[in-house]
């Protein structure tokens, strides 16, 4: 039986990791091996990238996705409040856990603060009171925990080193 490829993070899983499946197989069964894996508490819930709505138990996930491969993400919060602030004026907008950094960042830059293309992409996502700046693809869920479910950003200057 041919696979599918699941790449997934998650509350307490920031780095990627990975499972097959059998591309029958439905949202419950892998929500099983998941959480067994992992040890997920019961009320958790799988979100595919960049998508607002949790996932059905019954969905066949290549049906879903129709391809060979699936970014997952388990998180207990069905949002996650989400502050980007620049030059002193702060933005907000509620976000499925599974949306990425390089998602948000766009939100912010361009949709919000009126950036070009360019521009915004010489700016970074950095969590506010701290130096960390997360990757473009990361999940802005693995970034807090339930019932808490917000972070504030800081949207700052790409620092580059010209030598």
């Amino acid at each position: 039986m041919e696979t599918i490829d699941i790449f997934y993070q998650g509350h307490g899983i920031r780095e990627i990791e990975h499972i097959e499946a059998d591309r029958d197989h439905t949202v419950a069964v892998i929500k099983e091996i998941l959480f067994k894996k992992h040890g997920c508490e019961a009320d958790t819930l799988i979100f595919l990238e960049d998508r607002e709505t949790p996932l059905e138990d019954h969905v066949v996930i290549f049906e879903l996705v129709q391809s060979a491969s699936a970014n997952l993400h388990l998180h207990r919060c069905r949002h996650v409040e989400v502050t980007v602030r620049f030059n002193g004026k702060p933005v907000d907008h509620k976000f499925a856990p599974s949306v990425t950094i390089a998602h948000i960042k766009r939100w912010a830059a361009v949709k919000k603060f009126g950036m070009t293309e360019e521009e915004a992409g010489e700016h970074l996502l950095q969590i506010a009171g701290t130096k960390d700046r997360p990757a473009p693809g990361v999940h802005v869920g693995t970034l807090t925990s339930c019932p808490a479910c917000k972070v504030i950003f800081d949207l700052v200057p790409d620092e580059r080193v010209n030598g």
